[in-house]
């Protein structure tokens, strides 16, 4: 199976078309503790496969995710391409206190990161969300002070507006925008994606699966996020599950499984849209990323689309993707 890479976005480095995601790994596991043995056998196993994206946040696990993803490219640092976020402030019990993305937080936090990951420099950094109280022209000049200095290669951003995007492309380059995308999450494509494809800007899609929604994954008990959020919550979990189930129908159908028919309908929208469109997958094992390679071997028509999205229809999702005091601080649901 031959995969070229793709460029992401005017300017940024070419990459392999699955980037592997990291926030379900290692001891600080959004999704409840795992061995990180496990985390940086994924890991490899990405990197065999040819995966370059290996995107962490500073954050995840209070700074052991990035401890982990630095064991795991030892010996393997030319073959990564590091996407790094920050700004996410939290406390000593785990709690999330704010965001902070005022230019001397952010080049303390990639000081802080840089030493963490042990590595001299990260290829994609981005703020994880907007920082109200600061502009997103001193934010990115800040990242822009950072690429200079050799520090950092290339500039992202995550979960922002249509408007922000435009302020921040006219201070420095961006190559990539961080947004949660899916069959059943798809508020970027009123405003975000147009601008996107105007700009020449990617898209690194996360929550592609809906946090395993879509592929019918069991919470694992207290210490799984998911339980907090909407879309798992009491009778909002019972509801959605008849989209994950007719899913799993049109999936068998095709002879595939959910996550790889999933994947494929993300790819296939980018290329509608002309937007360079990179899945990022939260594989915790080697098995679960094989599945999701392989679905790159999987090609949709428009027809195709179509018929996938009336079989699951985003409409009838049940709950927000995140709980309400989240939702109100994402610039890319305003």
């Amino acid at each position: 199976m031959t995969n070229p890479k793709i460029p992401l976005g005017n300017g940024g480095p070419d990459v392999f078309p699955i980037a592997l995601g990291c926030m379900s790994m290692g001891a600080g596991s959004w999704y409840g503790a795992r061995e990180d043995a496990e985390g940086i056998a994924t890991i490899h196993a990405a990197l065999d496969h040819g995966l370059n994206v290996i995107d962490t946040g500073d954050f995840y696990g209070m700074g052991k995710n990035e401890l982990l993803i630095g064991q795991a490219l030892r010996g393997r640092r030319d073959r990564a391409i590091l996407s790094v976020k920050y700004g996410a402030l939290r406390g000593p019990d785990g709690a999330f206190l704010g965001f902070d993305a005022r230019p001397a937080a952010t080049k303390s936090a990639l000081a802080h990161s840089l030493t963490r990951l042990g590595v001299d420099h990260i290829d994609i950094y981005r703020p994880a969300r907007l920082d109200p109280a600061v502009p997103i022209e001193d934010t990115v000049g800040a990242i822009a002070d950072l690429v200079k200095a050799g520090y950092v290669r290339h500039i992202g951003l995550s979960e922002v507006g249509a408007d922000t995007i435009r302020r921040a492309a006219k201070v420095h380059p961006i190559c990539d925008v961080q947004l949660e995308y899916s069959l059943i999450s798809r508020s970027p494509e009123a405003t975000i994606l147009p601008t996107l494809a105007e700009l020449g800007i990617a898209m690194t899609a996360y929550g592609v699966l809906s946090r395993g929604l879509l592929t019918g994954s069991k919470l694992a008990g207290a210490t799984d996020g998911r339980a907090h959020m909407p879309r798992f919550a009491g009778a909002n979990g019972e509801k959605n599950q008849a989209l994950a189930a007719a899913l799993a129908r049109t999936a068998e159908a095709r002879g595939v499984t959910p996550a790889q028919l999933a994947i494929a309908w993300v790819r296939a929208r980018g290329a509608a849209q002309r937007v360079a469109i990179v899945p990022t997958i939260g594989a915790r094992t080697p098995r679960q990323l094989a599945d999701a390679v392989a679905a790159l071997e999987v090609s949709l028509s428009p027809s195709e689309v179509a018929a996938l999205e009336a079989a699951v229809p985003a409409a009838e999702v049940a709950g927000t993707r995140y709980p309400a005091p989240l939702m109100a601080t994402l610039d890319s649901e305003r």
